[in-house]
C-alpha cells in the first residue's frame, strides 16, 4: 500500500514548538515484517536547545548527535534502562531540537499491539490483565513497544523513508491544550507539553 506520508518540505517548514502542535492529529505508522501498526498523535513534547530537559543542552554528544541532523530525523533513546522514547528532530540542521511523541490513538493492527505489550510484560514477569485498547499506546514508552520500534532506528534513517513514517492529519478542526511537562527533574514549568483535548477523539 502507497502511503501520502509527511515530506523533508513539512519537517523543514516548523520550528519545534510548531512541530510539536502541527504533528498532532497526525498518523504514525510502522510497516513492520510482523505487520502494520498505526495511532493518531495525540500529544507531543517540544524539548529546545536552551531548555534545561533537552538532552543537547549545553552540549553535543554521540548519543545526542542525531539531534542536530536533518529536521524529520528519527530519535529514539532509553529512560529508566527499560523504556524507549520516539522523537522527531526538529528545527534547522546544527540546532540540537526534537518533538518528542508522548501518546497515540490507536488505529491500525491492534492485536499485534496487544501481543507485543504482553510479551513485554511476559518479559519483565509483570502479571497483568488483558489492557484496554485506549492504554496500549497512552505513554511514551508503551506506544514505541506497542508499535514494536527498535533503537536500531536510532541515527539510522527518517521519518521520509523507510518503515517508520508519519501520514498527515487524520483528524481536524480540534483544540489544544497547552500545559507543563511531567516526569522531569528539570524545565518542569516550560509549557512545551501538547494535547488534543478528549472531546475530538471520540469523533
Amino acid at each position: 500500500m502507497i502511503y501520502n506520508r509527511l515530506t523533508s518540505l513539512f519537517y523543514e517548514s516548523h520550528d519545534t514548538k510548531s512541530m510539536a502542535k502541527a504533528l498532532l492529529g497526525c498518523e504514525l505508522v510502522h510497516d513492520s515484517p510482523d505487520g502494520l501498526t498505526s495511532g493518531i498523535i495525540i500529544e507531543t513534547e517540544a524539548y529546545l536547545q536552551d531548555d534545561p530537559a533537552c538532552h543537547a543542552y549545553n552540549r553535543y554528544t554521540p548519543r545526542t548527535q542525531p539531534m542536530y541532523g536533518d529536521p524529520g530525523t528519527i530519535y529514539v533513546y532509553h529512560i529508566y534502562g527499560m523504556y524507549q522514547c520516539l522523537n522527531v528532530v526538529s528545527n534547522r540542521a546544527g540546532i540540537g531540537e526534537a518533538v518528542l511523541i508522548r501518546a497515540l490513538k490507536p488505529i491500525r493492527g491492534l492485536e499485534l499491539m496487544h501481543a507485543r505489550r504482553e510479551r513485554a510484560h511476559s518479559r519483565a514477569n509483570v502479571s497483568r490483565k488483558k489492557m484496554r485498547t485506549e492504554d496500549l499506546c497512552s505513554g511514551p514508552g508503551k506506544l514505541v513497544q506497542s508499535m514494536g520500534i527498535s533503537k536500531a532506528l536510532h541515527n539510522n534513517g527518517t521519518f521520509t523513508e523507510g518503515d517508520l513514517f508519519i501520514i498527515p492529519a487524520q483528524i481536524s478542526g480540534f483544540e489544544i491544550d497547552v500545559t507543563t511537562r511531567i516526569g522531569l527533574r528539570v524545565g518542569t514549568e516550560l509549557p512545551y507539553r501538547y494535547i488534543i483535548r478528549e472531546d475530538a477523539l471520540k469523533m
